[in-house]
């Protein structure tokens, strides 16, 4: 049976609020959601628990939008940037790009903030898987508010769709420009020669200065190529370190994970020797007591009989 666009809206509203859950809440719920909507629960059913770096940033989306948008504006910016740089038109990188960090600051801090509000300190391998996802939103595989794990940055290929190992069509820089506006030679003052002649010692030095404009033109552009060179250099440079800090963030976790789950046991196992000490001293202490007990009641048998003894031979003598 088909759902209706009403119905559908419905499931939808109800698997935001199951993302907007305590984390610890959310396997219930989902499991509770699916049951509800019966054969149309299948889907929900699939729903990962997101980790805790991606739990954090939807409540980021849910409870401090301002900052989630804000951010993911700045990667837009960054993108759109480098998209006009390659296609050969001018943007100011470092602006998008300085603006991009800030708002990737503003949104972990919210994000660290959401973690310690619920009670969960961030471990530096938490702290570092947000960073890294937040430097790789936006993302159309992962809606907003609903993030099932934590992202890798794209890298510079991924930026606003543009083809992998393609070249770079940079636009003449302004000190270029100022380079081939300043080399031409400047018009001969009028009077000096008649219109379309020109003196051997005027072309002459016309040809020196388009020489030298030529080779000024010709530096700069390889400054400008040597410079795109460095820039998706550095960029790889900057990837495989973000991938390899994302790993390392992950061993990380997992490396706290057992530690966390080894000393649960080694605390319950210490629970149980200090619980089975405790009987053994309480069954050591009834142990004397009842010992003591048995010697005073020996004692006390010993008395009767030689009271029963003496009595006895008292009896005796008098009717002896």
């Amino acid at each position: 049976m088909l759902v209706d666009v009403s119905e559908r809206r419905q499931i939808e509203a109800a698997i935001d609020r199951l993302y907007q859950l305590p984390l610890d809440e959310f396997t219930a719920a989902r499991s509770t959601l699916a049951k509800e909507l019966g054969k149309e629960g299948a889907p929900v059913k699939t729903l990962v628990k997101p980790p805790a770096a991606a739990w954090a940033i939807n409540q980021v989306f849910w409870q401090r939008r301002q900052a989630f948008d804000e951010l993911i504006a700045a990667a837009t910016g960054v993108r759109t940037a480098h998209a006009a740089v390659m296609a050969g038109q001018r943007a100011d990188l470092r602006a998008a790009g300085a603006a991009h960090e800030e708002a990737i600051e503003a949104a972990l801090k919210a994000a660290l903030d959401v973690l310690a509000s619920a009670g969960q300190p961030a471990s530096d391998a938490t702290r570092q898987a947000i960073a890294t996802t937040l430097r790789a939103l936006p993302t159309a595989a992962e809606p907003g508010g609903r993030l099932s794990r934590t992202l890798q940055p794209g890298g510079f290929e991924m930026l606003a769709g543009l083809p992998a190992g393609g070249v770079v069509a940079v636009s003449p820089a302004p000190a270029v420009k100022r380079l081939t506006e300043s080399s031409r030679p400047a018009p001969a003052a009028a009077g000096t020669k008649r219109a379309g002649l020109e003196t051997r010692e005027e072309a002459a030095t016309r040809r020196k200065q388009e020489a030298e404009r030529n080779k000024a033109i010709t530096a700069a552009r390889d400054a400008v190529s040597a410079a795109a060179r460095t820039e998706r250099a550095a960029e790889q440079d900057a990837r495989r370190a973000e991938f390899e800090a994302a790993r390392s963030a992950r061993e990380s976790e997992r490396a706290e994970t057992q530690w966390s789950s080894a000393r649960a046991a080694v605390e319950a196992a210490q629970a149980a020797a200090d619980e089975a000490e405790t009987l053994a001293t309480e069954a050591k202490r009834k142990r004397d007591a009842d010992a003591r007990r048995v010697r005073e009641q020996a004692q006390a048998l010993a008395k009767a009989r030689v009271k029963l003894e003496t009595a006895q031979a008292e009896l005796a003598r008098l009717t002896d």
